[in-house]
């Protein structure tokens, strides 16, 4: 079943990508449950592309409820072959600062108890993928060059700290994360990178600072804030993803 071989994963404040004419909705059930929301089959630019709601549509799932197996493979079942997935991050360091976004190429997952691979029954043998790069340097080198290309000022680089959620971070859990080597803290890196490494499947991220991480600034981190800075910060990632596109 081959519709498309882009997807696009939107997350916190991407639950709809402006300019995308819907062309039909693909709800699948897989061996792994349901997928979060009906696949979106659009056209953007006069390019198809699939866009699925990571925490459902509406966007009630919170980050260690979401069934990223079924997504993924879905995802697969519709012959995706590269996945750019948008996510709502926190900034650690001072370069990640809010509004801005990031191109991670690496990630450290410290989430736990969810159902994070496909390699656990019925196996012939005892299967192993390569991480060592979680990201696919073509996508992202691609991103990077569209964001130029749109004059959007991104990081090309940067490690994604995962961590359970859906509570934010404690000031001191975003220290050790930050000796750790983390750049940014988010919720739903893992296991949706690993999924699509184990499926075949081109995957890169464009993280979207919404807020300065636990301790980073004084008082509490209010979702004002964040909403305020996400809308800056998804309306770039929508132009850059447009660029994207029409270099396809």
């Amino acid at each position: 079943m081959t519709m498309t071989q882009l997807a696009i994963i939107g997350g916190t404040g991407l639950t709809r990508l402006e300019g995308l004419k819907i062309i039909d909705r693909k709800p699948i059930e897989t061996p792994f449950g349901i997928p979060s929301a009906d696949y979106i089959i659009g056209e953007l630019d006069a390019k198809t592309v699939i866009f699925l709601a990571r925490h459902g549509d509406p966007h009630i799932i919170p980050p260690h409820k979401i069934n990223y197996r079924a997504n993924i493979w879905g995802l697969k079942e519709l012959g995706v072959r590269q996945i750019i997935a948008v996510a709502a991050v926190g900034g650690i360091t001072s370069k990640m600062a809010p509004a801005h976004i990031a191109v991670p190429d690496q990630i450290i997952d410290y989430s736990y108890g969810r159902k994070h691979t496909f390699f656990e029954e019925d196996l012939e043998e005892v299967t192993h993928i390569d991480f060592t790069s979680p990201y696919s340097a073509e996508l992202r080198e691609k991103l990077i060059s569209a964001a130029a290309n749109a004059q959007i000022t991104v990081t090309p680089t940067g490690t994604y700290g995962c961590t359970q959620g859906p509570r934010l971070e404690t000031a001191a859990e975003i220290q050790r994360m930050e000796r750790d080597g983390c750049d940014l803290v988010g919720m739903t890196g893992m296991p949706e990178a690993a999924l699509a490494k184990e499926q075949g499947i081109d995957y890169a991220a464009l993280g979207v600072v919404a807020n300065w991480a636990a301790g980073k600034t004084e008082g509490e981190i209010t979702m004002a804030e964040i909403e305020q800075n996400l809308h800056k910060g998804m309306a770039d990632t929508a132009k850059l993803l447009k660029a994207f596109i029409a270099r396809l």
